[in-house]
Formats: C-alpha cells, sequence, structure tokens
C-alpha cells in the first residue's frame, strides 16, 4: 500500500494542471488516470503534422484570461479561427446553398499544432512516476488517519489501495457519482445533484477530414458550414493556421443511439462533404472520428442523450469540498464560471490547491 500527500483523481487539464501548480509548490503527489494517455478530453489524431482536435478546439482570449495567459507563459502560440468566406447550408432535403459567412464574437482561437500541446507542456513539469495510467480510481473511503483510495474496475474488490491526506476529483462530477463508491455514503441532494451534471461534450460526437489543397479557400469558402440533412450538423475550417495540410472538421448532428455504425458513418460523411464542397472533399488524405459517448471513461448512459444547450455549471449542490475539506472538487463541470471551457477547468484546479 503506498502512502502520498494528495491523490489527484483524472489527467484531464484541471487534473494536469493541479499536478503542475502542486509541482511548483514542491508539494507531494501522484495522478490517478483510467485511460492509457493524458489529457482527458483533450486529445488529438495528427497527420504529416497537422494534430486534429478531436476534443476542444477553442478559447476566447477576449473573456478567458486564464488560459490564455497560460499559453503564452508555456510558450504556446495561437491563431485566430479562419472565417474567411462564404458560408455553406444544407437543408432537410439535402439542397445546398451558400450563404453569407460570419465571424464569430468574441472571435475564436485554436493553439498552433494543436489543444495536446498544452498536455504536454504541463507535463514538462510534472515527473513520469508521479503519473499512474490505466488506474482507474473504483473507491473512497474515509479513514481515521485520512483517506483510502482503491483502484479497479467498478463494484469489484481495488486492485491496489493508495493512503492520501486529500483527494482531488478531477473528473465530471457525472462520472464519479457513477463509477466510485464513496464511504460513508455521500449525502442524497450531493449524489444527486452530481449525477445531474452533465458531462460537456461527452454526448458529441467530433470529425476531421485532412487534405493536401484547402480548396474549399479556393473557391471563396471559409469551411463554415451547416447542416440538417445527413450525420454532418456542423463544419469548420480545421486546419493549422496556414500551414499544409489542410482540414474541414466538426461535429456529428445524430445523436449517440444513431452512432453504432463507425463505417457506415464515415462513408456517409465523406458524401454529405462532396454535396457541400464538391467532388475533391470526397477523397481526403485522412479521415478521423471520435464519438465521445462511447468512452466509458468520459461518458456514463445519462450523457446519451444529446445536449441542447451549454448547461450553467456551478460546483455541485454548492460544495467545492467535502468530508472536512479532505476531498476537493476540479473539473471544469464544478467552476462558479466558464464551466464547461478549458477557462473552467484552469479555474477549478486553481481552487483545490488552494492552501495546499
Amino acid at each position: 500500500m503506498e502512502s502520498v500527500e494528495t491523490i489527484i483523481i483524472g489527467a484531464g487539464l484541471s487534473g494536469i494542471y493541479a499536478a503542475f501548480l502542486l509541482s511548483q509548490k514542491n508539494r507531494e503527489y501522484l495522478i490517478l488516470e483510467a485511460r492509457d494517455r493524458t489529457g482527458g478530453r483533450i486529445n488529438g489524431c495528427e497527420y504529416e503534422g497537422l494534430v486534429s482536435d478531436m476534443g476542444p478546439s477553442w478559447y476566447w482570449p477576449d473573456i478567458h484570461p486564464k488560459i490564455t495567459r497560460l499559453i503564452d507563459d508555456l510558450g504556446l502560440s495561437g491563431y485566430q479561427q479562419y472565417e474567411n468566406g462564404f458560408g455553406r447550408f444544407q437543408n432537410h432535403t439535402g439542397d445546398v446553398n451558400t450563404v453569407r459567412g460570419y465571424a464569430t464574437e468574441p472571435p475564436s482561437w485554436r493553439i498552433s499544432n494543436g489543444i495536446p500541446a498544452l498536455i504536454s507542456q504541463l507535463s514538462c513539469s510534472i515527473n513520469e512516476k508521479n503519473i499512474r495510467l490505466r488506474h482507474p480510481v473504483c473507491s473512497i473511503e474515509k479513514t481515521a488517519s485520512g483517506l483510502r483510495v482503491g483502484v479497479g474496475d467498478p463494484g469489484s474488490v481495488p486492485l491496489s489501495i493508495f493512503d492520501a491526506k486529500r483527494v482531488i476529483l478531477a473528473l465530471p462530477p457525472r462520472l464519479a457519482a457513477s463509477t466510485i463508491l464513496f464511504t460513508p455514503d455521500l449525502s442524497y441532494e450531493l449524489t444527486q445533484e452530481m449525477l445531474k451534471t452533465g458531462t460537456w461534450m461527452a454526448g458529441q460526437a467530433k470529425f476531421c477530414a485532412v487534405y493536401t489543397e484547402p480548396f474549399w479557400r479556393d473557391h471563396g469558402f471559409s469551411g463554415q458550414g451547416f447542416s440538417q440533412y445527413g450525420p454532418i450538423g456542423e463544419i469548420h475550417d480545421g486546419s493549422n493556421n496556414d500551414t499544409p495540410p489542410y482540414g474541414l472538421m466538426g461535429f456529428l448532428g445524430f445523436p449517440a443511439v444513431r452512432r453504432h455504425n463507425e463505417k457506415e458513418l464515415k462513408t456517409a460523411m465523406l458524401e454529405q462533404l462532396k454535396s457541400i464542397y464538391g467532388e475533391p472533399a470526397e477523397n481526403p488524405a485522412a479521415l478521423f472520428y471520435m464519438d465521445w459517448a462511447r468512452e466509458k471513461y468520459t461518458a456514463t448512459e445519462y450523457d446519451q442523450p444529446p445536449m441542447m444547450y451549454h448547461p450553467l455549471y456551478s460546483p455541485p449542490a454548492g460544495k467545492i469540498s467535502i468530508w472536512d475539506d479532505t476531498v476537493r472538487f476540479a473539473g471544469t463541470e464544478t467552476a462558479e464560471e466558464h464551466g464547461g471551457y478549458m477557462e473552467g477547468a484552469i479555474i477549478a484546479a486553481e481552487r483545490a490547491v488552494t492552501n495546499i
């Protein structure tokens, strides 16, 4: 049995940033991550230097000062989302029209070389021995001397045990309530609030089609597209600024219940891209697809219905911690401001390491 001062559950942005802050304080910590990689919902697929963001894609410098400053401090660079030219709109019968393009307000920005670069740079300050991958937490027990954390499948006997003075829950509240056995039981009110807190992006699926040439730009299109027909609902230019190769990326409009056959979906997606942008769109150099509703370390059965609006997130039941401040909530869904965004993940992580 290992003992450590602070255990961070989850190696997404909030968990990695909490570890980064504790490293700067020279505090002892250990990250337990269920996946075989870090980043959580930040994930990217690479093709010849283009990293396609399959999780979050944007940040907004005008309203997100913390993530903007962090990007600068880490020596990363950003660029404004390409939005020059006309948009495309496909109605429910499949007819396609050219429409006036528009610039998002405030302007959307992307990180050069993909948002996973943010995780990579933060991880440079974290010793590899402080991250345990393939360590899904299944139980947290309050003891006379602190906390006991079990690792294993939910409902099973823990395969390994860790003792800690405190735990930072850097994962979505709904996922924590669904997969971790708390002893003693959490209050009914808190458990219900955690289960009712929808996990941002958990019901979404994203794609990116990579091309050697930006043919849509050559025809005066911005890459913005919206459709009421076919699997794709929303499209954006997914290129890395003006550096080849180039990409069209976006979100599927089909709910999770209609996304079971990935092969058929990809065929339909390419046919739809062809109908919107012409022949060249049907033959990308690479096609990436990510369905977050199929990711058991992101989504639960409650996340399968589509989320129709961006929730107003806050700490569950108004609590930033439980059990005499030994278990602290982090994760973007628990942020007081900008919940669901990377800014919220940073805010929640900073709060969780306060006074450690």
